[in-house]
């Protein structure tokens, strides 16, 4: 009993702290306040060894809340959209791996980190994917990885948003959402929320990338795509999710971590910038190619999480349809197929050592 209200009080703790940050990024006028405000509060206090936790069920919920939102966005003309797209959508991914290929050689012979661990620390999208491969290739340093990949997220998530409010000056405009929150709401939500936790829970069984979040985006996008429409969720359910996902974000990077692997966090930086700087390249080719906006293609390549560039781009009103597209081949490429052509690199590249 003691322990369970040591843990709860521990939880109300991080949910105060993470509310000031919001609070303090909204009063601001800084962009996402509500993701990035949370992440800044609890990613200070674990640095400061402040005793932090926040139930994985809470980001759970919020990523249910915005892979929801992304179906929704998958009219029968966005899917039409997004068709037109499937080369380049294939094409910009293996351009971005194979960027980070070609990154992973220059920052492991001036870091001397080996290559195996500075690859599987760069390549974007795959967070636990790439820490969980890591664990199983004896050659590569996982907490190493670890360090590369949450480096990169962090470094993103703070850098991405603010580049976005000069590409979006309407940003934080967003689609208009009505007042009238119950009228729009009911009665359609009761058969949206139920299937949309349904199929989270079921992609989780059959082991989908982040399957809280594909599960429900792939449900809503199929009832969408055949016109049958959910209802738009109001601003602050979405408000509420990035707070979930912004205190979740801000608790990756332990300071026990940090303290073991300091003198590697600089090349984690510079790995983490190199990564965003050609992902920026290719934004401005798939704006060229496409004659689209910067921020939607900048959000498509950005080498971050599905969840957290699609919801900068509802804050600044880009085509979520494209992004989620983009994303959501590359999460899917990275889960299924990236593993087996790591794994058969790192066994050319040990026998050439051999």
């Amino acid at each position: 009993m003691k322990r369970h209200f040591r843990t709860l009080k521990t939880i109300l703790f991080t949910l105060i702290l993470a509310l000031l940050g919001g609070i303090l990024f909204s009063s601001a006028g800084l962009p996402v306040p509500w993701l990035l405000g949370p992440m800044a509060a609890t990613l200070t206090g674990s640095m400061l060894g402040l005793h932090l936790y926040w139930p994985s069920r809470l980001r759970d919920t919020a990523l249910i809340i915005v892979g929801y939102s992304l179906g929704l966005s998958f009219t029968g003309e966005a899917v039409g959209q997004i068709s037109s797209h499937l080369l380049s959508i294939m094409l910009m991914t293996i351009l971005l791996v194979g960027y980070c290929s070609l990154m992973a050689v220059i920052v492991s012979k001036l870091s001397g980190v080996d290559y195996q661990t500075v690859l599987l620390g760069s390549i974007p999208g795959g967070l636990s994917q790439m820490i969980t491969l890591s664990e199983e290739i004896k050659e590569t340093d996982s907490s190493v990885v670890t360090i590369f990949q949450v480096t990169r997220l962090l470094l993103i998530i703070f850098i991405v948003p603010f580049i976005a409010v000069k590409s979006a000056p309407s940003f934080n405009g967003g689609p208009n959402i009505s007042e009238s929150f119950a009228a729009e709401m009911f009665p359609w939500i009761f058969v949206f929320a139920p299937l949309a936790i349904l199929f989270a829970i079921l992609g989780k069984k059959v082991k989908l990338p982040t399957a809280f979040l594909t599960g429900p985006l792939l449900i809503t996008a199929a009832l969408t795509a055949t016109g049958i429409e959910g209802p738009v969720l109001p601003g602050f359910m979405l408000d509420l999710s990035q707070f979930l996902i912004g205190a979740h974000l801000g608790l990756m990077f332990k300071k026990e971590s940090f303290a073991a692997q300091g003198a590697r966090l600089a090349w984690a930086l510079v790995s983490g910038v190199l990564l965003l700087a050609g992902a920026t390249a290719l934004a401005f080719l798939l704006k060229a190619a496409y004659r689209m906006d910067f921020i939607t293609s900048y959000l498509s390549m950005a080498p971050g999480g599905m969840d957290q560039m699609s919801i900068i781009g509802h804050e600044a009103g880009a085509d979520l349809s494209i992004i989620a597209g983009y994303q959501l081949f590359r999460l899917f490429f990275i889960f299924f197929a990236l593993p087996y052509l790591i794994k058969g690199l790192f066994s050319l590249l040990g026998k050439k050592k051999t």
